[in-house]
């Protein structure tokens, strides 16, 4: 994999190499670890950012994007869990399967962080995670190399999780950094960059940051984030009559600025460098510089509540390896192997994983 703008100081940077070597490896075909279904994306959602047809044209397609982001549950909807949730089952369920593929492999795990570690709330500034939460992520990583993998700039992320032990890829995995080590890392300042592909965005960022502030002040509940290599609007808060005087604003700022690319999140749109890089690069970046580059050696375990995570799970589908793990209430198109409904439910998982290994490592040191 070409690597852009990037730093590695050595294979499996980051962690104790004990923690690393806990699964032993064991050459050998790689089972399949769950459900790996290919589902196109949704073609109301397509190239919204796109410069082809008239102003008014790819407004409509960007209110389509936004209404479809929070959809209205129809009585046809639940009627079609049970179905889902046959090709999606509850990662708790299947946890002995998921177990029984990881054999003979290191587990490394990957958390996005809003939707997933903590709830969606109406203000990004208030999406904390509990202190259960917090400590079940800390247990997770005494075992496992674990990551966590946001649309959010790091700092944003570490400041809200206070983990120092753990791998941060901030603005969807183009801000990577590695665990800190020493004695100021909550600081968040001593850990070895290992990748920032698009650091040449920078000053464009923050012009285009400072425009959409000015465009869309006027518009109450609009909020736009600054998260270093991409920007987010949040429109949870504004009144749906608004929303296309908001898709407007931001059309007229992003037009100006090709290089850029326009997405769409839970109730947020995103501006992000036009560069082949999301969260499943950053996947496989860790994966690549903890040693694991097209290793049958490994199970990545990636949970995530967002389109974005998509990439992600896509990457493991197309590895024919490892667990995707969609956190959704509600039946969605996704690439995920299994479904978890809340970060709850995400915390009972990480707990199983965390007691599952001690277990094994117990009854190892008892056959000595």
């Amino acid at each position: 994999m070409t690597n852009q703008n990037v730093i590695i100081s050595e294979p499996r940077s980051g962690f104790d190499s004990s923690v690393l070597s806990l699964t032993p490896a064991v050459p050998g075909p790689l089972p399949q670890p769950g459900r790996f279904i290919a589902v196109p994306a949704k073609k109301s959602f397509k190239n919204i950012e796109s410069g082809a047809g008239d102003h008014a044209a790819r407004i409509t397609a960007l209110l389509d994007s936004m209404r479809a982001s929070s959809p209205t549950r129809r009585s046809s909807e639940t009627e079609n869990i049970k179905s889902w949730i046959a090709h999606h089952p509850s990662a708790l369920n299947m946890f002995d399967e998921i177990i029984k593929a990881s054999k003979g492999k290191q587990i490394v795990v990957f958390l996005d962080y809003d939707g997933t570690l903590s709830p969606i709330v109406d203000d990004p500034d208030k999406a904390f995670m509990t202190s259960e939460m917090r400590e079940a992520v800390r247990d997770t990583a005494k075992y496992f190399p674990t990551a966590i993998v946001s649309g959010r700039c790091r700092a944003k992320v570490f400041n809200f999780v206070k983990l120092s032990e753990l791998y941060y890829a901030g603005s969807h995995g183009m801000d990577i950094k590695a665990p800190a080590r020493g004695r100021n890392y909550r600081k968040g300042n001593n850990q070895a960059v290992l990748c920032q592909p698009a650091r040449e965005y920078l000053p464009m960022i923050d012009e285009v940051y400072k425009s959409l502030v000015e465009k869309t002040k006027s518009i109450p509940g609009a909020k736009v984030e600054n998260n270093k290599f991409c920007l987010s609007v949040h429109f949870r808060r504004v009144d749906e009559k608004r929303w296309t005087e908001l898709a407007e604003q931001v059309k007229l700022v992003t037009k100006k600025y090709p290089r850029l690319r326009l997405t769409q999140g839970r109730k947020v749109l995103e501006i992000r460098p036009s560069i082949k890089w999301d969260k499943g690069n950053a996947l496989e970046f860790l994966l690549e510089s903890l040693g694991y580059a097209n290793s049958n050696d490994v199970l990545p375990i990636y949970i995530g509540d967002d389109r974005t995570d998509e990439d992600a799970f896509k990457i493991l589908r197309n590895r024919g390896q490892g667990c995707g793990i969609l956190v959704s209430k509600s039946p969605k198109e996704t690439n995920a192997s299994y479904s978890l409904q809340e970060p709850l439910e995400v915390m009972y998982f990480l707990n199983l994983l965390v007691e599952w290994k001690r277990s094994s490592l117990q009854q190892r040191f008892q056959r000595k």
